[in-house]
């Protein structure tokens, strides 16, 4: 099992990230945002299965931290003020309670910054090495629960540097030479960001697997497909759940485009116009995983494109899911009876001893609304603001780890419902006589301009309701009374069986495109089904 915390020798870039925060010191104001979360990542190119899926989300605190509240400190950004801030402003303006959550990342930055300062001569390697050690410290510190987060000291950023300070001394104030909060925080947001991208792919890869397991398990199973919510066609089950898989992968790609867009190093634009002295900025960048340095010191501290970016792709994919969700729902009712979901996977009513009810898909529909939202949130964050970093930025925090946390639980749940439904085949080949399904393969069998056949057909259909049978029920002289055109050869095209195998189009519904489509699945997801 992967390890859930960065050891100290890994590379930046290593996948085994954990996203994590931690509960604060603070005031009941700030209750409502000491929700904890955390998720570690599994490589999305590795295979999974039922047994070995993504890690979860964990919603709780493996320690309370140090409650005991410190006398307060003077501001390390301080100096020009002759009075400090009341506590109404402080609560308000501080986001400790939740930006913790990049503590790993800002740790990763500040030692690929030392490291830069002292090559290129702006601190000693006796200082950098004291920084080293004291923020290794601090980050064993955090991971044990025993770090205290003061609100005094404002944010992630400046209560580690204060607590590095208070443990090495005069070295940590050197460790902000040629650095700015600004693109201090727009670096620990992207390495954030990046993480957090790579476990939402490994979710969306086990949910496909479940659906391609699914898939595998319903050979040659038929149901109705559906227009407008209304009988059209008859396709393959395993067809189905393909589309489904076919919507996630493109949800992927667009996490993976959002990723190659956002890995440019933010890192030495400082305030927004960079800086005189000789620092190496590709250097950094290298550390710390980036393709390379942001071009424009500006543009560094102020783009949230990336955040906007993630946030839209995250919305797709809550789409898609509440879609699935919507399905499996419909198809769980007693009206529709295609799906059985276990026990595992349902809840029952408080009043009603008879109700089985597939809760976990209906919230799936339900928690989109606020994956939707926190897009919505960003956009009119950031759609008035000018160059460069405005504070209204620090609002852009809160929304994405609720997005990222949110997905991937409906990611998780998604899978683990597809991984414990059992679909009725009695009960769906009951259902396929409805809806005259093989009237569009009728229609194809006549060969002759395509809107004359489907007035043809259309009126064997009227007949069909009005003899209340179907359209293979039909004899040769009621189909010939319609039409001449009509020989024996036209009953190896009706019924859903003789349908399905008409199909041969490329993607179509037809066996061997099918067959095709799912061992296309089987390959690429690397699955020993």
């Amino acid at each position: 099992m992967e390890s859930m915390l960065f050891a100290s020798s890994q590379s930046p870039s290593s996948p085994s990230t954990i996203l994590s925060t931690q509960n604060p010191n603070l005031s009941s104001t700030n209750h409502h945002r000491n929700q904890i979360f955390s998720f570690s990542f599994r490589c999305p190119l590795t295979s999974q299965s039922k047994s070995h899926p993504p890690p979860a989300v964990s919603c709780c605190a493996s320690q309370q931290p140090n409650m005991t509240a410190p006398a307060k400190e003077a501001k390390l950004w301080g100096g020009r003020f002759e009075e400090g801030v009341t506590d109404a402003v402080e609560r308000f303006t501080e986001s400790i309670s939740f930006d913790k959550a990049l503590y790993k990342h800002d740790i990763m930055g500040s030692r690929a910054h030392a490291s830069m300062l002292a090559k290129q001569g702006l601190i000693s390697f006796s200082d950098k090495d004291s920084i080293l050690e004291g923020l290794d410290q601090i980050e064993k510190q955090i991971e044990k629960g025993e770090f205290v987060w003061r609100t005094d000291r404002e944010d992630v950023h400046m209560n580690i540097e204060a607590a590095l300070t208070d443990l090495i001394g005069e070295p940590a104030k050197k460790l902000h030479t040629a650095r700015s909060r600004n693109d201090q925080v727009s670096t620990d947001f992207r390495l954030w960001c990046r993480d957090a991208i790579d476990t939402i792919i490994s979710h969306i890869k086990h949910l496909q697997v479940a659906l391609v397991s699914l898939a595998k398990k319903n050979t040659g199973v038929i149901v109705p497909g559906y227009t407008h919510l209304q009988r059209a066609q008859p396709v393959l089950l395993q067809h189905h759940l393909l589309a489904y898989v076919e919507q996630l992968e493109r949800d992927a790609g667009r996490l993976v485009d959002c990723r190659v867009r956002l890995n440019f190093c933010p890192l030495g634009a400082c305030a927004l116009a960079g800086t005189g002295l000789p620092i190496d900025r590709f250097m950094t960048s290298d550390a710390l995983g980036f393709t390379a340095p942001m071009r424009n010191s500006m543009d560094a501290v102020s783009d949230r494109d990336f955040v906007l970016e993630l946030l839209s792709a995250n919305a797709i994919i809550a789409m898609h899911l509440s879609r699935i969700g919507e399905e499996w729902v419909l198809w769980a009712s007693e009206e529709f009876g295609f799906i059985t979901p276990s026990d595992s996977v349902s809840t029952g009513s408080s009043i009603m001893p008879q109700k089985k009810n597939p809760d976990p898909m209906e919230l799936v529909r339900g928690k989109s609304a606020r994956v939707f939202g926190n897009l919505v949130t960003l956009q009119v964050l950031c759609k008035g603001l000018p160059l460069a970093y405005n504070r209204d930025l620090q609002e852009d925090k809160e929304p994405v780890f609720d997005s990222v946390k949110t997905i991937i639980g409906m990611l998780e749940v998604s899978a683990e419902f597809a991984h414990n439904i059992t679909y009725n085949h009695e009960r769906i080949q009951k259902s396929l006589p409805a809806g005259h399904l093989d009237a569009t393969t009728l229609a194809d069998y006549l060969g002759i301009p395509f809107r004359t056949s489907h007035d043809i057909v259309g009126r064997a259909v009227a007949l069909c309701v009005y003899k209340n049978c179907q359209l293979r029920e039909l004899s040769l002289d009621e189909l010939h009374g319609i039409n001449k055109i009509f020989d024996e050869g036209v009953y190896d095209y009706l019924g859903v069986e003789n349908s399905i195998k008409k199909f041969s189009s490329y993607g179509s519904t037809g066996s061997e495109c099918v067959a095709a489509q799912l061992d296309f699945w089987v390959s690429r997801l690397d699955l020993n089904l």
